[in-house]
């Protein structure tokens, strides 16, 4: 990460903490944020999912001693104005620019010592090859970084989500080489010291009386370099794999929700961690069930003789079946409750709503024909009783029937 970044960034604010708050606090408050702001918790939530990231990258860089006294440092420089110049590689060297040197060592006070104290804390000590102010004192190779985030989908099925469960994940992408582990050299063979910056990843170079340190150019700031590349990886100790990442499926999982699994995203260079895989899940639909929430819908057809007259169903579940009652005159349409049989969550069970519908026969044969006409016959109940009401007052307005003659048909 860049000196900008870091200076642009607030990572105690971030995590709600204070420049003087013990490692252990620090750890104590993330935890707290990342239970709160956990892509399991906020599914779809984008500001979330930002802020999760975001008191991640803080508590990578407070919770290590050695990266966090770096970032006070580099802070610490750009409030005594070490920094308005500009930042070291954005678009001009470290120290280049208009500042006023009195207000970084007091009234003029100094020299070209001080400033080589200056910029050696500032790029963290000024050894290595190249000579200048400041040579000398030992320079630290390039830090490690952090591996990127991976996303990735998996689909599972209705009753899986529902259950939860366990599941493998094909991933392809760079991963560490099996032939030299990692290490970029050829097999039987090591990486060496660099013998341009000895080591330190940093060359120094003069520019008039100031001396400043860069990445040296021979290893990219890695303070070693390989002599014999591995023939697998050709010195990147990384190649393109296949692996698999067991995923485990929270009982009750809903569509489209994001898992975290710690450490199995993009290995990091230079030894540093590996990032985080998030995983999108797709939940395949039911050929029966539905779900709102925790409860799980069902549509149940029941006959007009069921519906009238009243009846005992036995509907499935998840799991087994229910007797499930119908009181006579139940209309079509109508919903009922059976009381914790939809989804399992920590919180307790949802219910299954249970949505009757009268299906109409399509065919009937003579003896139901015949019975169905006696009955319509011996029916006294209106079943449009507001239609009758308005169809009455209309003729006794009008005085007399009449038809527009129109015909409904179907949509």
């Amino acid at each position: 990460m860049s000196t900008k970044d870091w200076l642009e960034k607030d990572y105690y604010k971030a995590l709600g903490v204070d420049k003087k708050t013990p490692t252990a606090d620090i750890k104590k408050a993330y935890r707290k944020l990342a239970r709160e702001l956990h892509p399991d918790k906020n599914p779809d939530n984008a500001k979330a999912e930002a802020r999760f990231k975001e008191v991640s990258e803080a508590y990578d860089v407070l919770s290590d001693d050695a990266k966090r006294r770096e970032y006070d440092e580099q802070r610490e420089l750009f409030a005594g104005g070490a920094y308005r110049g500009g930042f070291p590689g954005a678009g001009q060297s470290a120290g280049s620019g208009t500042f006023d040197v009195s207000d970084l060592f007091g009234n003029g006070a100094g020299g070209a010592g001080n400033l080589s104290d200056l910029f050696g804390g500032l790029f963290g000590g000024a050894g290595g090859a190249g000579g200048g102010a400041g040579a000398g004192r030992q320079q630290r190779p390039a830090a490690p970084t952090r591996g990127q985030d991976v996303n990735a989908q998996l689909s599972l099925g209705f009753e899986e989500a529902v259950r939860g469960a366990t599941l493998p994940l094909q991933l392809s992408g760079p991963g560490a080489c099996q032939t030299c582990h990692g290490s970029g050299a050829k097999p039987g063979t090591s990486p060496s010291q660099c013998p341009q910056c000895g080591g330190s990843g940093y060359v120094n170079r003069n520019q008039g009386a100031f001396g400043f340190s860069e990445p040296c150019r021979d290893c990219q700031g890695t303070g070693r370099v390989i002599d014999s590349p591995c023939p697998d990886c050709r010195g990147t100790g990384a190649t393109n794999q296949t692996r698999t990442i067991t995923v485990r499926v929270p009982a009750g999982i809903r569509d489209g929700a994001k898992l975290r699994v710690a450490g199995k995203g993009m290995p990091g260079a230079k030894g540093g961690p590996a990032g985080d895989l998030f995983v999108t899940v797709n939940v395949n639909p039911h050929p029966l069930f539905g779900r709102k929430g925790d409860d799980l819908t069902l549509t149940v057809p029941v006959s007009f003789a069921e519906a009238t007259l009243g009846a005992t169903l036995r509907v499935p579940t998840l799991d087994s079946t229910v007797a499930l009652k119908l009181a006579p005159g139940t209309a079509s349409g109508r919903t009922l409750r059976v009381r914790g049989r939809g989804v399992a969550t920590k919180s307790g069970a949802g219910d299954l709503l249970v949505t009757v519908e009268v299906a109409v026969p399509t065919s009937l044969t003579d003896a139901e024909r015949a019975a169905l006409t006696a009955y319509a016959e011996l029916a006294t109940a209106d079943p449009r009783p507001l239609v009758t009401a308005a169809l009455a007052q209309r003729v006794a307005t009008s005085g007399a029937h009449s038809s527009d003659g129109f015909t409904g048909t179907e949509n």
